[in-house]
């Protein structure tokens, strides 16, 4: 087991900003990757930004130059950092670690839909944008 905690999720106006992090536990891994998904209701968790343990960042277009992902490796914690926010930005936003290579997957797929190669999920935090 690798439990996985968010917080940080809050309610705010267009244009502000939100900081998120994930507390990751139980990990022994040398490599991997970890990234922040978002889903709102009726749709698919998709993938926002991804990072691997060589510290290289994708993010999911609709979120570049607005959000940067980051980790500490030292004490284990995932961190979004989430600016210019819109209201599409609105959902549940969830962490997740998995030890596998995901490079190519990433090249090839882009980061939304990475959902299904991780193993390791937090239970997610809201985040709401609306004025």
């Amino acid at each position: 087991q690798v439990p996985l905690v968010e917080s940080g999720g809050a309610s705010v106006e267009p244009g502000g900003s939100l900081r998120l992090s994930c507390v990751v536990s139980g990990f022994s891994w040398s490599a991997f990757y970890m990234g922040w998904f978002r889903q709102t209701a009726g749709k698919k968790r998709e993938g926002v930004a991804i990072i691997g343990s060589d510290d290289k960042t994708y993010y999911d277009d609709s979120v570049k130059g607005r959000f940067s992902i980051s980790v500490d490796k030292d004490k284990m914690i995932l961190s979004l950092q989430m600016n210019d926010l819109k209201p599409n930005d609105t959902g549940m936003y969830y962490c997740a670690a998995d030890p596998g290579d995901f490079t190519a997957v990433i090249h090839n797929r882009g980061v939304r839909q990475l959902s299904g190669f991780f193993k390791y999920w937090g239970q997610g935090t809201q985040v709401t944008v609306s004025s």
